[in-house]
């Protein structure tokens, strides 16, 4: 076990270094520059600028000094927002944004799950049809569009929620929704399709023939290895809800590092941008290694090697 551990850490650690490495390339193959948008700027100030941000050195220098400082967790200055690095912008506003998307996951797994063992033991009735239908529909309905409606019917018609910010427990309602609803249709396919499957086992006929209850059957016997997909997609799905609840942020005004990162991109601040990538990169690989480590402990039969 640990040393498979510590092989997923080294194979997540190039991982990391090669998205900061193609982060750092691909930033600066742009056209132009931060500080082009600012026409009050005369050219020995746009200079001076760029010298005090190293802009003025080789990208063979500039690139060894940034990979140096983003080992020490020090991706540099905003070259917006005066005064700030770009660590304090993110661990002022992630919180934020990993409050929201962590309810939208917990509500994801606690609504799709369910929904799909009582799919699966409906197989072919109506619930089974609706709630297909329901899934299909969460899963080819963007999320964007979904926050759209929820905005204007919820916010503006009947203007029971409000629509901007997180001040009160009634400003998570919307955004919540927006994050899980497409976690919550993928889950509940998933799951119907994974229990399907176990329910067709030779255990759970033994089971039955054993006389066992159908909550029995379900909870003990079929439930801990028809979830194994479910935790296969958890640890991608957070990755996915934190960089995609961008979108619910700019939409909702929530206060959070989707509506940050947008701005730099527009201001096109690139310490920001690069240290948001590098950092939601390394919540997503490291997220996948503790998936397959928890495989273990849900089903003794995997080994890992």
């Amino acid at each position: 076990m640990l040393k498979y551990i510590a092989k997923r850490l080294v194979m997540a650690a190039v991982t990391i270094f090669t998205v900061a490495t193609l982060t750092f390339l691909l930033m600066n193959m742009i056209p132009g520059g931060p500080f082009n948008a600012e026409k009050a700027l005369t050219p020995q100030a746009k200079a001076a600028l760029e010298a005090k941000y190293g802009l003025d050195k080789p990208l063979s220098e500039r690139y060894v000094t940034y990979m140096k400082g983003a080992l020490r967790l020090d991706f540099g200055d905003s070259l917006k927002q005066r005064g700030r690095t770009v660590m304090s912008i993110i661990t002022t506003k992630f919180p934020v944004s990993a409050k929201v998307a962590l309810i939208g996951v917990a509500v994801a797994i606690c609504i799709g799950v369910p929904l799909g063992c009582i799919s699966a033991l409906n197989r072919g009735k109506i619930i089974d049809n609706v709630i297909i239908v329901g899934a299909t529909c969460g899963i080819a309905i963007p999320g964007f569009v979904v926050c759209t409606v929820m905005l204007y019917v919820f916010g503006v018609y009947l203007k029971i929620l409000p629509t901007m910010g997180l001040s009160t427990a009634a400003n998570y309602v919307m955004p919540v929704i927006g994050i899980a609803f497409y976690p919550t249709a993928y889950i509940t396919r998933l799951m119907r399709s994974s229990m399907l499957d176990v329910l067709g086992q030779d255990y759970i006929r033994t089971a039955k023939a054993k006389g066992l209850s159908q909550v029995v059957q379900l909870f003990k016997h079929a439930m801990r290895n028809a979830i194994l997909p479910v935790v296969t997609y958890v640890g991608p799905m957070l990755a996915y809800v934190l960089t995609g609840s961008f979108i619910v942020e700019k939409i909702f005004t929530v206060p959070g590092l989707g509506g940050e990162f947008i701005k730099c991109i527009q201001g096109q601040d690139y310490p920001v941008i690069m240290g948001t990538t590098i950092f939601l990169a390394t919540i997503m690989v490291l997220m996948n290694v503790l998936v397959d480590v928890v495989y273990t402990i849900i089903d003794p039969r995997i080994k890992l090697k």
